[in-house]
């Protein structure tokens, strides 16, 4: 690094940690009567990137609100109010902080007919309690009936653009394409600083924060650069992609999924991993989708499966060096974490999800060979495997835990078993969403909407709907165990989670891997390249 960058860096910092100091002191600027505005500080930090940086403040803040609103059980003084916009407030900060809140908190917006009340003209109010909604767990018949009133409101109120604020309308937009909860937290924080800067600039302490907040959202831009240039140095130097020609060369798209799971500075070793990991999906999945034909799929699998190089004796060139570059990759990733966590024995069960997941492709590969379509339910069984969320989050665990024991693995997966099946379940049924039109044009193998289509002699139309409610549901599941977790899991759990989010962020549009133009260059310039000023 030059000594021009350093000290920029450096004055970067000090700069940084000035702010951070003047927004603390906004919490106790806060009167402890005004409720809502401490919950409006701790929503904007949220939405600009910087929990990280005020995690104690935050939890002092919601532990004293909590101890103050929550007394009264489900009827909290502000719900008593009869304020839409502050009762939403409340509830999605505690629930999203793990503090145990009832839905009948909304008790009081309610008419006879279990319907919100005054709501008209209150656009505001209406998006916050959406995004309430969307944090509903299974069972909550009060958000989900919310829900869908909401969604019908406000489609119906933006419709009518002259009516409301130009502003407010792109909120409505915003919320209506994808609520928060599914949304990578940091792939929007440029948007939200944006939107703050038009909205709120008459505010004082909003100028203290997203000065910070730009400060900060450079700083991380210039560590992800750094990282990109890393890994980016690694991928040329293995020059594979000469000798893999049938495979997507993403390097950048597998960096920004990393960057999704976690932004953070000190995640960096996990980035670089994670990288490696995503990249070796595309590649291996475009083997088996493109490239191989169905008896050299079946060797290579058996050569991941027993992590034998013999096994490789009869492939061609190209998958010889595939999995080579996949064995020596594992197998260094495997020891750099024993070496910064202090785990023993990682490659074994690096190695297991390796086999897992090759063996799901070979499922795939043998049921489009035989032209065979398989049940919805034998689909999403094998699909789940193959949407390679649990062999992310293997390593993910590796990556971002140290040992407390060998059985740590076994454990959590097995304690955990609903929310990794979930998470993959939503990776999964994503994927479909987003590439089933262009595979089938392709003539492969059946996605998931294929399959329900023809079990149940459905339109596509019913098909995409009813897939679409069962990532609604899988994430009402998502949403009990994230809410319910012990704090020292928490950050874990939320990379876990991002999973699922990356899903919706890659293939919201369609292939966010297949089609560059369409998909996340738009994207990979905003957060790696262009800075704020």
């Amino acid at each position: 690094m030059s000594i021009c960058k350093r000290m920029q860096g450096e004055c970067y910092q000090i700069q940084i940690q000035k702010l951070i100091e003047d927004v603390k002191d906004l919490f106790s600027e806060c009167k402890e009567s005004c409720l809502l505005d401490k919950l409006k500080l701790i929503d904007s930090i949220q939405k600009l990137g910087l929990n990280n940086h005020f995690e104690k403040e935050i939890k002092e803040a919601l532990d004293t609100i909590a101890s103050v609103e929550l007394e009264n059980n489900s009827n909290p003084c502000i719900s008593s109010e009869g304020d839409l916009y502050a009762t939403a407030l409340l509830f999605k900060i505690l629930r999203q902080h793990g503090y145990k809140v009832s839905q009948d908190i909304f008790g009081s917006l309610m008419d006879e007919m279990g319907t919100l009340k005054n709501t008209f003209g209150d656009v505001k109010g209406m998006l916050e309690m959406l995004e309430a909604s969307n944090l509903a767990l299974e069972g909550e018949n009060i958000l989900e009936e919310a829900k869908a009133f909401l969604m019908v409101t406000l489609r119906d109120t933006n419709t009518r653009c002259d009516d409301i604020d130009n502003c407010i309308s792109k909120h409505v937009t915003y919320a209506l394409e994808l609520p928060s909860q599914r949304r990578v937290q940091w792939f929007n924080v440029k948007w939200h600083i944006k939107s703050y800067e038009k909205d709120h600039t008459d505010q004082a302490n909003m100028t203290t924060l997203l000065e910070l907040a730009k400060l900060n959202f450079n700083m991380v831009q210039a560590t992800l650069q750094t990282d990109l240039r890393e890994v980016s140095m690694w991928w040329n130097n293995l020059g594979l992609n000469k000798n893999l020609d049938f495979a997507r060369d993403r390097l950048v798209e597998c960096f920004m999924c990393a960057v999704g799971l976690a932004f953070e500075p000190e995640y960096k070793s996990f980035r670089k991993w994670i990288t490696k990991v995503v990249n070796f999906i595309l590649i291996i999945d475009d083997a088996y989708d493109v490239y191989g034909s169905l008896e050299e799929l079946k060797h290579f699998t058996n050569a991941v499966e027993r992590w034998d190089i013999r096994e490789t004796e009869q492939l061609p060139e190209c998958m010889k060096i595939c999995f080579q570059v996949l064995y020596n990759t594992t197998c260094e990733i495997a020891y750099e974490i024993e070496e910064e966590n202090g785990w023993n024995q990682v490659l074994p069960h690096l190695r297991k999800v390796w086999g897992d997941f090759c063996k799901a492709l070979l499922v795939e590969a043998e049921w489009y060979n035989k032209a065979y379509t398989p049940s919805f339910e034998e689909y999403l069984s094998n699909g789940c495997i193959s949407s390679s969320a649990s062999l992310i989050l293997t390593h993910a665990f590796f990556s971002t835990t140290h040992d407390k024991g060998t059985k740590n693995i076994a454990d959590f997966m097995h304690k955990n078993e609903d929310l990794v099946y979930n998470i993959s379940l939503i990776l999964r049924l994503s994927n479909d969403l987003g590439t089933s039109a262009a595979e089938q044009e392709r003539g492969d193998a059946a996605s998931s909407i294929l399959c329900y289509m023809r079990e149940v002699n459905a339109s596509e139309e019913k098909a995409r709907k009813n897939i679409k409610g069962m990532i609604d549901n899988a994430w009402k599941k998502i949403n009990e165990k994230c809410f319910t977790q012990m704090p020292e899991l928490s950050s874990f759990i939320n990379i876990m989670t991002n999973i699922a989010r990356v899903g919706h962020s890659l293939y919201q549009d369609g292939d966010g891997f297949g089609d560059q133009e369409h998909g996340t260059r738009g994207q990979i310039q905003s957060l790696l390249v262009e800075p704020l000023s």
